[in-house]
């Protein structure tokens, strides 16, 4: 019985192929509104970043998800992106651990 592969993504700030599972997802909704997507179910362009900070600050702050989403960002759906981020990965707004 041949196993199932599974899938891979490229990460649009490092451009590092990983599966799909350890990469947080990005999605712009059919509404034009972009949300971090924990199932990876949700219709819409979808984006895939590193769950490290580094890329995750990378891909914030050059244009990174602008250009992946095809879509303009604000900067408080970038704030609102990086504090659920944070929390997700149990991080303190001052970036240290609880």
């Amino acid at each position: 019985m041949r196993s199932k592969r599974e899938p891979l993504r490229r990460c649009f700030a490092c451009g590092v192929k990983r599966p799909q599972a350890e990469l947080a997802r990005l999605v712009r909704d059919p509404d034009g509104r972009v949300e971090l997507n924990e199932s990876g179910r949700k219709a819409g362009r979808g984006a895939y970043l590193c769950p490290s900070g580094e890329c995750w600050e990378k891909g914030m702050n050059r244009g990174g998800l602008d250009r992946a989403l095809r879509v303009t960002v604000s900067a408080e759906a970038r704030a609102r992106l990086t504090a659920q981020f944070m929390e997700r990965r149990g991080i303190a707004a001052g970036g240290e651990t609880p």
